[in-house]
């Protein structure tokens, strides 16, 4: 169920720095999808866009960002890039980010995937706008790799999205759990969380217009038990305390070009989810809670989007299963019988 935890608002500071003058190239506005034969790389086109960068204090050695009063406004086509995108919401928020007009960075752990997903969407978008690489976010150089090539590709990223996630395929009590699958999935949702956020932040706060780092959330994040998948419903968990972490450090040095936010897609239909469902609860809770990745995609980007475009650097928590709407549902279910053996016989 989506959390309801409120998210802080962050106050700004004038940062200490000294400004010099570089050019960056900004691909070509987008304002249609055609299927045109072009190159696979928008670096090095459209030089001339004049932005300021800034050296931090000595508090601060690890940190190169821009001038955050001389920001350049962020506007549409958005860079974007979503871990785990190769298949399930990761995919679906991929097709409408790239259906909006925009770029579109996707990766998995997994090169097959990766060539599969990437072929289907070239497909119904053009090579122009999709591009897709390897990428492990349990290991830093992985990481690291995939900012090199988003870097090449785009040049920066304006949205970040970490979708990657992992429940090992597994429900059962934790004290039957594996130690692979313990492993799995902290080191997936939790480490991997926290590498990808550290390179996100030190690529974004260089860059001309700022950028936006958007956490996905899950079941456990609001606090509630998760039995049968305890250790997923702690790393979700773990997710907000992040998020609320990374943006008090991020006001702490006084980055006002880099925003982390929450993002909640609340039960989605996915491989991760359906195989949980072996008890008449979970059955019960799938029927009535869970919508297909499209639904919530379709919901989740225009916000995303519109959250960008306001020009706002506040952090946000965009939820798409409300908890209004989770008991309304409920409500309807158990008055109307509305939703009943919606995607698994219940008797």
């Amino acid at each position: 169920m989506a959390s309801l935890f409120p998210c802080p608002t962050l106050s700004s500071h004038s940062p200490s720095c000294k400004i010099d003058f570089v050019f960056s190239p900004l691909p070509e506005a987008r304002t249609s999808y055609p299927k045109f034969n072009g190159s696979s790389s928008l670096a090095g086109q459209n030089f001339g866009t004049c932005r300021f960068s800034a050296f931090r204090n000595s508090n601060s050695p690890s940190f190169v960002p821009m001038a955050s009063a001389n920001r350049e406004p962020m506007v549409p086509p958005y860079r974007v890039l979503i871990t785990g995108s190769s298949k399930g919401i990761g995919y679906a928020l991929a097709k409408e980010f790239l259906g909006a007009g925009d770029y579109v960075i996707i990766c998995s752990r997994s090169n097959e995937r990766v060539e599969s997903a990437v072929q289907s969407l070239r497909e119904e978008y053009g090579k122009q706008y999709v591009w897709g690489t390897k990428c492990d976010v349990r290991e830093a150089e992985d990481v690291k790799n995939l900012v090199a090539f988003a870097q090449e590709k785009l040049k920066y990223i304006d949205i970040w999205i970490n979708n990657a996630g992992s429940n090992a395929y597994s429900y059962k009590p934790l004290a039957e759990a594996s130690d692979e699958d313990l492993i799995e999935v902290v080191a997936t949702n939790t480490l991997g969380l926290m590498i990808c956020c550290r390179e996100a932040i030190k690529m974004m706060a260089n860059q001309p217009g700022g950028g936006h780092i958007f956490n996905i959330d899950g079941a456990g994040s609001d606090g509630r038990p998760t039995p049968r998948f305890a250790a997923y419903g702690a790393t979700k968990r773990s997710v907000v305390h992040l998020t609320k972490s990374l943006q008090a450090e991020l006001q702490m040095q006084d980055v006002k070009n880099v925003v982390v936010h929450n993002l909640s897609p609340g039960m989605v239909t996915t491989d991760l989810l359906m195989s949980g469902a072996t008890t008449k609860q979970a059955k019960f809770f799938i029927n009535i809670l869970a919508e297909p990745a499209e639904v919530v995609a379709e919901f989740l980007v225009p916000n995303i989007r519109s959250t960008i475009g306001n020009g706002s650097m506040k952090p946000t928590y965009i939820k798409f299963l409300t908890g209004v709407k989770a008991y309304s549902q409920i409500f309807s279910r158990l008055a109307f019988g509305a939703r009943r053996n919606r995607y698994f016989p219940e008797d």
